[in-house]
């Protein structure tokens, strides 16, 4: 790494370059003394090599600060979950929006804080957020007797979840001619317009296809600024998932691919017991973990993938 002044332009750095710069001044003035005085010439000489040599530690230390910012800028400041309704018509609707209170719960537990992006959409904003939630990408599927249903009659349902890391700055290069963007107005509870200007934002990515929607800001800007992050996140998971199919065999010791198409889990509540697929694992007491409880499926997972993973999800 070469020296740049715009080192001082970064408080973490600043002190180091100016520390910098002053030893470089001695460096010069003991280059100059080498070069006019004989009789001085060693000594001097000896100062200047001793002064690179710490200029080159501090060097070496400004890179590793600026280096450890780059990784902190990469990692996401939060998660967006996604729910979506699968099969099974309005239970697995309903399932949908189960998962995502008890994603909910876990993270006001875990003291994150949390937010509502759209009716299905759920921000999750904790430093350690991305890092727990990440394998609960993919289909979950449910068994049980709906409130609805007088006969008694088992449904299985699923719904499908997609945990999408928000990074303070985008990993993916997104031309603004793809862009197509609506704006309306922010719709609440049961259709109302819980405001008169049109602050909700809608974008779609017309090369893939992809549509994101925000309105949970208060301003169009902010709207706008949350939809490109969310869309950002969706178009680094698709580049994953076609490298992942890419070099499957590469990664068949991960926790599955992370597609939606695998099945990881099921809640079946007549046996009162959740299985995670990957983990071959059970655990009981749905209640509880539906109430947001999940936290030792989310540990038994991190510590799965910490060891180097375990066995791929089901194909629904």
């Amino acid at each position: 790494m070469e020296y740049s002044p715009e080192f001082k332009q970064n408080f973490a750095t600043a002190y180091l370059a100016e520390e910098y710069e002053r030893l470089e001044d001695e460096a010069r003035d003991a280059r100059a003394t080498a070069e006019s005085d004989p009789e001085l010439k060693s000594i001097a000489e000896e100062d200047e090599r001793r002064i690179r040599a710490r200029q080159a530690d501090i060097l070496a230390e400004i890179e590793r600060i600026v280096a450890k910012e780059k990784e902190e800028a990469a990692k996401p400041s939060s998660v967006v979950m996604e729910f979506r309704a699968g099969a099974g018509g309005d239970e697995a609707a309903i399932f949908a929006r189960d998962l995502k209170e008890m994603y909910q719960k876990y993270a006001e537990g875990r003291g994150w804080k949390t937010r509502i992006i759209d009716d299905l959409t759920l921000e999750i904003a904790g430093a350690d957020a991305y890092d727990a939630l990440r394998y609960e990408t993919g289909v979950h599927r449910v068994q049980r007797v709906p409130e609805t249903e007088k006969s008694g009659r088992i449904h299985t349902s699923t719904a499908s979840v997609a945990v999408l890391p928000i990074r303070e700055k985008s990993v993916v290069a997104i031309n603004p001619a793809d862009i197509e963007m609506e704006f309306s107005r922010a719709g609440g509870a049961g259709g109302q317009n819980v405001n008169k200007v049109e602050t909700a934002v809608r974008l779609v990515h017309k090369p893939t296809g992809l549509e994101v929607r925000s309105q949970s800001e208060r301003s169009q800007q902010a709207n706008r600024q949350k939809a490109m992050q969310i869309l950002s996140a969706k178009l680094e998971q698709l580049q994953e998932e076609e490298e992942a199919k890419k070099h499957a065999a590469e990664r068949k010791e991960q926790i599955g691919t992370g597609d939606r198409s695998e099945k990881i889990r099921t809640y079946n509540f007549l046996q009162d017991r959740v299985t995670d697929h990957r983990l071959k694992e059970s655990w009981h007491n749905l209640p509880k973990i539906m109430a947001g409880g999940i936290g030792d499926l989310v540990d038994a997972l991190e510590a799965a993938a910490a060891a180097g993973g375990v066995g791929k999800a089901e194909e629904s």
